[in-house]
């Protein structure tokens, strides 16, 4: 290890003098502004073998502590830079984060004042910006009065909570059944299997060629399995699929788990935003009436990690499948209309996550957050055109809500495609594409695989983000692609 060195610590490294918490703060946030200020002259990533971090940055603890200030200049300098920089205009793989600077502010006011939000009694102010922020989100997305639920670290807890409060609103039976689009998030399935759920005792479901989520497979296989004896529990549709960005027929799948008599979830982590613009209220029609519908604000909403979110018609569904009551809980039983959050999920101990998105919303008003989500939504669009529109790139998808999907194809020595190719060889291609695009620090993008093709993937969220950095990106694609043609 080469960093700094662990002796003479400076007076009470715990709490020290205030005018030490002072400079020390400053100097963190004079590191955060610096990294901001010259994120775009940056690279999107730089990453590190397991071999070559540990030789770095592996070593001893400390016996006797050391200077603090060295210590955070040595992370900032040896620790961040191995990593992808998800906020960056010019990162564009999965599904990325570009978080606000009040979502910022927000974290370090939450780490100082290191609130315990699992009771009303120990967060009263707290657990009301909490319910603030998720009354708007429940106006946002259309979904009845009394409609609530709870902030989580992310999609996958939010999904898993979804998943278990079916099951047990349904007396937890045997033979119980969900039905899952080929296309959903790898959380439903690991959630499903937490909640005890066989493989077998998971529908996972092939879409048409519009990677929508088929009402007739689903009401097909619901049939099939209350044939066999089974109990169908809940159908799991997209609001934003990971791979594709494609909404499934919120509608329609929800008039079916109705005449069913079983619950719908919503897994919009990523898209469920889109609701605050006129083309996403659109795609997202009728996801106000699910039971249950899963938010990421540290995706769209420009929050820090880690803030998801569950909302529910009913939460006084999630609060009596969740609560357990114990004897050194009775302090904190409630009187009136208050909120034990502890009870609606599987965390007792619990932060403030709610007053970033409320900072974030109060100083930039609802509308420009609106602008920045519709700005992605419309840069996706004029990528997918841009590929439609080149003869050396092939659409493998249509944009939709921020994600491109498409590939590099070569032309012949003529200027005319070079007609058909094995996909092996077309992947091949793709592949070292993606890595040149990555190594050279020009994009981060990655992929995916779509009825066995593998596609490139842009996926175009960033408030950072402008047309010059995604033209620039796909301009290079072509570039490297006929470098490896």
């Amino acid at each position: 290890m080469s960093g700094p060195g662990t002796g003479g610590g400076n007076g009470d490294a715990l709490v020290p003098d205030h005018e030490t918490m002072r400079r020390l703060a400053y100097r963190a946030v004079d590191h955060i502004v610096d990294r901001w200020a010259g994120l775009e002259a940056d690279r999107p990533w730089q990453g590190a073998s397991r071999a070559a971090a540990e030789a770095r940055l592996d070593g001893p603890p400390s016996e006797d502590g050391g200077d603090v200030e060295a210590l955070m200049d040595w992370a900032v300098r040896e620790v961040f830079p191995l990593a992808g920089r998800i906020d960056h205009p010019r990162f564009m793989g999965f599904v990325p984060s570009g978080p606000a600077w009040p979502a910022v502010l927000a974290d370090i006011l939450v780490s100082g004042h290191n609130v315990f939000q699992g009771t009303w009694l120990e967060s009263a102010g707290p657990s009301q910006i909490e319910l603030t922020v998720l009354e708007w989100f429940r106006g946002w997305l259309g979904m009845p009065e009394g409609a609530g639920g709870i902030l989580t670290s992310g999609g996958s807890v939010a999904n898993l909570l979804a998943v278990v409060a079916a099951r047990d609103l349904a007396g937890a039976p045997e033979g119980g059944v969900i039905y899952l689009s080929e296309q959903g998030h790898s959380s439903l399935e690991r959630a499903a299997r937490v909640a005890g759920f066989s493989p077998e005792r998971v529908r996972k479901l092939a879409t048409g060629p519009d990677r929508r989520l088929s009402v007739d497979a689903v009401a097909a296989a619901i049939a099939q399995d209350r044939e066999r004896g089974l109990h169908p529990l809940l159908i799991c549709a997209n609001g934003g699929a990971t791979s594709t960005g494609v909404v499934d027929p919120l509608p329609e799948l929800t008039a079916l788990a109705r005449r069913e008599g079983i619950r719908l979830h919503v897994d919009a982590a990523y898209g469920g935003f889109a609701v605050l613009t006129e083309e996403g209220r659109v795609a997202l029609a009728g996801i106000g009436d699910a039971d249950t519908v899963t938010l990421d604000p540290h995706k769209w909403f420009f929050q820090t990690y880690e803030c998801g979110c569950l909302m529910a018609r009913d939460p006084g569904e999630l609060e009596r499948v969740f609560r357990v009551s114990a004897a050194y809980l009775q302090d904190t039983h409630l009187q009136d209309r208050e909120v034990n959050f502890g009870d609606r999920g599987i965390q007792l101990t619990r932060a403030f996550r709610a007053l970033g998105i409320w900072l974030t919303v109060q100083s930039a008003g609802r509308r420009r957050l609106a602008d920045a989500i519709g700005a992605g939504i419309d840069l996706g669009a004029r990528a997918g055109a841009w590929v439609e529109a080149h003869p050396e790139l092939e659409l493998l998808h249509p944009a939709s809500l921020g994600i491109v999907c498409f590939r590099f194809r070569p032309l012949d020595g003529e200027g005319r495609d070079a007609g058909p190719r094995r996909e092996d060889e077309l992947e091949a291609l793709n592949r070292e594409l993606q890595e040149r695009m990555l190594q050279g620090g020009h994009a981060m993008m990655s992929s995916t695989r779509l009825d066995g093709r593998y596609s490139l993937r842009f996926c175009i969220l960033n408030h950072r983000s402008r047309w010059e950095h995604v033209e620039a990106a796909l301009e290079q694609v072509v570039r490297e692609g006929r470098a490896l043609s």
